[in-house]
């Protein structure tokens, strides 16, 4: 770990030489590659800093009282500290290794999230909302925007399915535990006897692909327009200005309506077929090289129900890791940190273990 360590701060060092070089500075795009790895480095090369003067603390208290020359007031003190560094280093050194961990380099990006209601007919519909609006909430606590790509919904205000995309800061590393099956347990308002109906939605969460990760053949592309329609007459558009592309090589098809200008829905929609199909790939060349993790917070497959909304019980359980909390109301309305902190630290625990930490 010492030489990894050491490695990072030599790095950290470079970069920031090549940041004060005149060519970085005249070069916009260059000069934000080179701040975005240095900041990313920024945490390990404090944390290590702070590993290593605790180290050298706890190494001086232990050299005073081994030398038995103290007074004993003093002696008190150096005791002090001497418990106080040695209960500090292997926190801090846990952290180091959990900063050292593989660095996906999707983290740091942004996403396009597809929400689509399963089973359950029109209560799977105002569920698939009801999390729509759960996600908005959570990604302004974060201080992310959110961006409608495409949505159908339902004449009763539910949705069947909806695109949107979520920026800022790290979105990927928190949102990308979301992809799987949602279940939701509960009375729906049309119910007269009070039956609690189970209904799915399914949510999967893509990296936004920039288009210099993935370059689409326009040859392999079939646009086709036509009018932006929605559930009472909303969103209806007297010009063909919603777009459909289908990618013919693969047969993906991607529709973007929610733009009023055609030339804009166009680009939302090849950037959504841009970054499945950079999804796509990127697991094909993970399951080719058998790269596939199969940890206790799940691979995140579509398919692989994840977690459970019971109302009755007012619980919400993620499978992954047996988490259950009794605060629905609050999960719903956006705090879904105390989840995704957990999905988190099970993730790190699984990483740390395949490495043999």
């Amino acid at each position: 770990m010492l030489q990894q360590l050491q490695a990072v701060v030599r790095r950290q060092q470079e970069l920031l030489h090549k940041l004060q070089e005149p060519n970085a500075a005249a070069d916009p795009i260059l000069y934000a590659k080179l701040m975005k790895e240095y900041q990313r480095l920024e945490p390990i090369v404090q944390a290590y800093k702070a590993y290593e003067q605790t180290e050298k603390d706890y190494a001086e208290a232990k050299e005073l009282l081994d030398s038995g020359a103290l007074d004993p007031e003093f002696k008190a003190i150096v005791q002090q500290q001497f418990c106080e560094n040695r209960d500090k280093l292997e926190p801090l050194r846990q952290n180091l290794k959990i900063l050292l961990l593989p660095h996906d380099p999707n983290d740091e990006k942004g996403v396009i999230v597809e929400i689509r209601s399963g089973a359950g007919g029109e209560e799977a519909a105002l569920f698939a909302h009801s999390v729509f609006r759960m996600y908005s909430m959570y990604a302004a606590r974060q201080k992310w925007s959110v961006e409608i790509l495409n949505e159908n919904d339902t004449e009763l205000g539910g949705i069947k399915e909806i695109s949107f995309m979520i920026e800022g800061d790290n979105v990927y590393s928190r949102m990308k535990f979301e992809s799987g099956v949602h279940r939701v347990q509960r009375v729906p308002e049309t119910e007269t006897q009070g039956r609690i109906h189970t209904s799915t939605i399914t949510v999967a969460v893509i990296p936004k692909a920039e288009p210099v990760e993935f370059e689409l053949n326009p040859k392999d592309l079939r646009i086709d327009t036509f009018r932006a329609s929605g559930a009472g007459g909303q969103h209806i558009n007297k010009t063909s200005s919603a777009i459909r592309v289908t990618h013919l090589p693969t047969g993906m098809v991607v529709e973007c309506q929610n733009e009023r200008s055609q030339f804009q829905n166009k680009d939302k929609a090849l950037e959504i077929l841009r970054s499945r199909l950079l999804q796509q790939k990127q697991e094909s060349q993970q399951q080719q090289i058998n790269a596939d993790r199969h940890s206790q917070v799940g691979t995140g497959d579509r398919s692989e129900r994840i977690r459970t909304y019971n109302f009755p019980q007012r619980r919400v359980t993620d499978h992954r890791i047996n988490l259950s909390l009794y605060k629905i109301d609050d999960i719903m309305n956006g705090n879904l940190q105390e989840i995704i902190d957990a999905l988190i630290t099970a993730e790190q625990a699984e990483k740390l273990k395949a490495t043999g930490e």
